[in-house]
């Protein structure tokens, strides 16, 4: 731990090094760097392109042949074909199976996830699902409660959270998506990436009569959810299993802060209840390690009735019971996994393929629809895909790009599931009564810490500085009004806990890409002339 502590201050102290030399760059350096980005815009427009009704199409291009290839078609597959299809792009979506999915997660768009669909031109797929409306968070914890609000103030009426049936919702981002002339969904699975001297040509699937076929374009995108066979010659995968959720579905059953999702600081770890529709709260139990009481032989009812209903809100515990009694139980392991990308021409990792983060904070389709947006802006100015090397060279931009959302948001899941999980370590439960307490202020303590977890504001420093804001403020709670020995040893552990909590989950990310993308080469790749 102090040896990670000591390499983060050394790796801080040369991103101050890094942003002088930067800042102190003579007109040579900058003169070379326009260079450089000519010569990329130079090869990436080998081929002339022509505009057809404000698009942009090479000439040397056939009626047959397609631009991008996405496999698979759930959040970030289907909203990516309408983006790129949208944009003019030929697209070949390839999914395993085109019916209405059936999940326990994936039911809650934060704010800035909503944003992010208002900017894709989605925001009308959230209409006619029943989706709910959502304007923040209600925490309950040792029989208190409290409420954290979703700072809007400054946005349109129409910003907010929703939630609803992750089915529903995909449902209307394909047929969104199918609208396009241009896109083709195809229900088939797909068996392998075809490669040919180190560079993605295509994709090799059966359809779903079974026929085996081929499917060429300058460019893949594999987007096939979190149990992909595709990303490991793409990344280097570090799959994490730190718990399951176990779903229910309660009915007839009042939200006790109406429009909010609600969060219960249980034993071992925390449960959640949310809107789905008009008439039914999603619950989320979550249990920790990857093995699971059995349902089929009842230990699952039997843990949920015993240890789970008696910590859960009165106003929701009989419909939790019945909820139990009808035994529509659902399991789904948790996963987390930091973008570990190998850049490799004429393919690229999205979504929880490539991504992933522990599902507390409801923050996986945000970050999403945000890298979609760093996606689409990198491809507008490109006429030409075919240029495979030189085009992946340039899209390393969007590995750095993508990282003040998706940092802060992955970096505030990990950490607050670690708080919010109970500990019988004295340091960790004075962390996870000092995070109650700190955001039951109100104020910027509580608008600080929610607009990170929202999408709202996402900046990494300014995680780190509420995160530590915690640590600080549990310490002072320990000091006061009298400190003792026993205090003082219990808060210098609290605040190594706190370290030994956030630390690896940066130094997963990357300390240079979160706090100091412009020195990486690549931050500064100019996208070809149009």
């Amino acid at each position: 731990m102090d040896q990670f502590v000591w390499e983060t201050i050394l790796a801080v102290a040369l991103g101050f090094v890094a942003v002088y030399g930067i800042l102190a760059r003579n007109a040579n350096a900058r003169r070379s760097r326009k260079a450089a980005a000519a010569a990329d815009r130079k090869a990436l427009s080998t081929t002339v392109t022509t505009v057809l009704d404000g698009k942009c199409r090479s000439t040397n291009s056939t009626a047959d042949d397609v631009d991008v290839i996405i496999v698979g078609a759930g959040v970030a597959g289907a909203a990516l074909a309408h983006t790129l299809g949208k944009d003019g792009r030929r697209v070949h979506v390839i999914e395993r199976d085109l019916s209405e999915p059936d999940r326990i997660v994936g039911e809650l768009l934060q704010p800035g996830g909503y944003l992010k669909l208002i900017e894709l031109g989605l925001e009308d797929c959230v209409e006619g699902i029943d989706a709910q409306r959502v304007f923040g968070y209600a925490l309950f914890k040792d029989g208190k409660r409290t409420r954290l609000a979703y700072p809007l103030e400054r946005f349109h009426s129409d910003v907010s959270g929703r939630s609803f049936h992750n089915g529903r919702f995909i449902q209307r981002m394909r047929e969104k998506a199918a609208s396009l002339p241009n896109v083709r969904l195809e229900q088939g699975t797909v068996i392998s990436l075809l490669e040919e001297k180190g560079t993605i040509r295509g994709v090799q699937y059966k359809t779903k009569s079974g026929e085996e076929l081929t499917a060429y374009a300058p460019l893949t995108v594999v987007c096939d959810g979190c149990f992909s066979n595709l990303r490991r010659s793409l990344c280097d995968p570090k799959v994490d299993v730190p718990s399951c959720f176990v779903g229910l579905v309660l009915e007839n059953c009042q939200l006790p802060f109406a429009e909010h999702g609600h969060v219960v600081l249980a034993d071992p770890s925390p449960i959640l209840f949310y809107p789905i529709s008009s008439t039914e709260i999603r619950c989320l139990v979550d249990v920790p390690g990857q093995k699971v009481p059995s349902i089929s032989n009842g230990e699952m009812a039997k843990y949920l009735k015993t240890t789970v209903a008696p910590q859960v809100p009165p106003e929701f515990h009989d419909a939790f019971i019945a909820a139990v009694d009808k035994g529509n139980i659902r399991t789904m392991p948790n996963r987390s996994m930091p973008a570990a990308p190998h850049p490799t021409p004429g393919a690229l990792l999205l979504g929880d393929a490539f991504n992933m983060r522990h599902p507390l904070t409801g923050g996986g389709m945000t970050v999403a629809l945000s890298d979609i947006v760093v996606l689409r802006d990198l491809l507008r100015p490109l006429g030409n895909l075919n240029d495979a090397s030189t085009l992946c060279k340039y899209l390393e931009a969007f590995y750095t790009l993508r990282k003040p959302v998706s940092a802060t948001i992955n970096t505030l899941a990990g950490a607050l599931y670690k708080v919010f999980c109970s500990s019988s370590d004295q340091a960790r439960k004075e962390m996870r009564q000092a995070c109650f307490d700190y955001l039951s202020l109100g104020g910027v303590f509580s608008t600080g810490p929610v607009s990170l977890l929202s999408g709202l504001n996402p900046r990494p420093l300014s995680l780190v500085c509420h995160f530590f804001a915690v640590a600080i403020y549990g310490v002072g709670r320990l000091l006061l009004p009298f400190p003792s020995p026993k205090r003082m040893w219990i808060g210098a552990r609290l605040i190594s806990s706190a370290s030994g909590i956030i630390f690896p989950i940066i130094k997963a990310e990357g300390v240079r890409q979160m706090f100091f993308p412009v020195t990486v080469p690549a931050y500064y790749r100019a996208p070809p002339a149009k």
